[in-house]
């Protein structure tokens, strides 16, 4: 006997090209989720090296009693500027206007302190909750760093070493490649650009079965001299392809988009190559052919189109659990990572980013393991649609 699956194929595909809304459904998703990683690591990236160009505005109240301290902040790119004594409450009005980063008092007797050998104290006032708090540790770096000369200068003074206040020294070496940094820090934005991949395929995999179903016009196709299965691989094929070209385009362009950002600003890197970008997309064919028969499978036992859809969105969050749970609980790699869908195309995507070579199991465990769900899928429906029950209440 003929397939006749073809002719369904192209069938679906005509009325989804057809389809304005559906089009512009899956344009939208295929440029958000890089667009918004990209905004995101951007922001990161703007916020890091803002403090460089801009410098830290510093209100300083007693400056004068300590011109070497101030000099040191100078020379950290740190903006001073000079007021009178102020009290508590204005210091936390002025703080409350953003306009400085911080406010650093020193005490009236600051000086007389200091040349008497006995602590001189100094008060930083800043707001937390403020987004320019993150500048602070120049100031607190120069803090310590001008206490730390002062006690060493004093201590030659009295004929003692200032080694003697570093009687262990630490020196730290980090393993830790960039790529590795980048690959588990940004590890949850990977995942989130697979969820698409049931998304892409919803508005054609719903309307195909319960839109038609809703409409009458699946009675009209079962009537045909065709299979219940060609009829199913038909709709789940259309609906796969969408995913497939709209999955690959997202990872393409997030790709670019990740390439053209100075990562290394903040301490990551991107080295993933095309050829790697390529085996994930292949790998991730199955992944668009899962979420298409899953979202048949659920829809065609929908009474209406509006039902459907509810319910395939639901679903949607099911694999969404194990990509933000998975990184929250920092378990280490392991081979069943590559055998849940979604999650293995995250734990894909992440090790190839650190730049290891891991292999062609993972990818035939990533491809497969989503495969036989997309068939058992498929068996369920095509059971489904060959079934009395079903067929009395289309």
């Amino acid at each position: 006997m003929k397939l006749k699956f073809p002719i369904v194929l192209r069938k679906e595909l005509v009325e989804t090209l057809r389809d304005r809304r559906a089009l512009s459904l899956l344009l939208l998703f295929v440029l958000m989720y890089p667009l918004l990683v990209g905004l995101v690591l951007h922001r990161q990236i703007d916020r890091a090296t803002k403090p460089e160009r801009e410098g830290v505005e510093l209100a300083v109240i007693g400056g004068d009693q300590a011109p070497t301290l101030m000099n040191q902040l100078r020379q950290r790119n740190v903006n001073i500027t000079e007021l009178e004594p102020m009290q508590d409450e204005e210091i936390n009005s002025l703080l409350r206007r953003q306009t400085v980063t911080a406010v650093l008092r020193l005490t009236p007797e600051f000086a007389e302190n200091y040349h008497a050998m006995r602590p001189a104290r100094v008060e930083l006032w800043f707001d937390s909750a403020s987004d320019s708090a993150r500048k602070l540790d120049e100031v607190e770096y120069v803090l310590r760093d001008y206490s730390r000369n002062i006690a060493s200068a004093r201590l030659l003074a009295h004929g003692v070493s200032p080694v003697n206040l570093n009687p262990v020294l630490v020196q730290r070496y980090d393993a830790g490649s960039s790529a590795a940094r980048s690959a588990n820090t940004i590890s949850t934005m990977l995942g989130i650009f697979f969820i698409p991949a049931f998304m892409f395929c919803m508005s054609t995999a719903v309307d195909s079965t319960a839109g038609e179903r809703e409409r009458r016009s699946l009675e009209v196709l079962m009537a045909q001299p065709v299979r219940p299965a060609d009829l199913i691989i038909g709709k789940w094929l259309a609906a796969s392809l969408l995913s497939i070209v709209g999955i690959t385009l997202e990872l393409a362009i997030a790709h670019g988009i990740l390439k053209w950002l100075p990562l290394e600003e903040i301490g990551l890197s991107w080295r993933l190559g095309w050829r790697d970008l390529a085996m994930v997309c292949l790998a991730s064919v199955a992944l668009s052919l899962f979420a298409a028969a899953l979202e048949i499978a659920l829809a065609i036992n929908a009474r209406s189109f509006k039902e459907a859809q509810t319910l395939v969105s639901f679903t949607m969050i099911v694999p969404l659990v194990p990509v933000i749970v998975v990184p929250m609980m920092n378990l280490s790699n392991s081979w069943w990572m590559y055998m849940v869908p979604v999650l293995s195309n995250q734990t894909l995507l992440r090790e190839l980013a650190k730049g290891q070579s891991i292999g062609l199991l993972p990818f035939l465990q990533t491809f497969f393991s989503s495969l036989l769900l997309a068939m058992l899928c498929v068996w369920y429906t095509e059971r489904r649609m060959k079934s009395e029950k079903y067929m009395m209440t289309v």
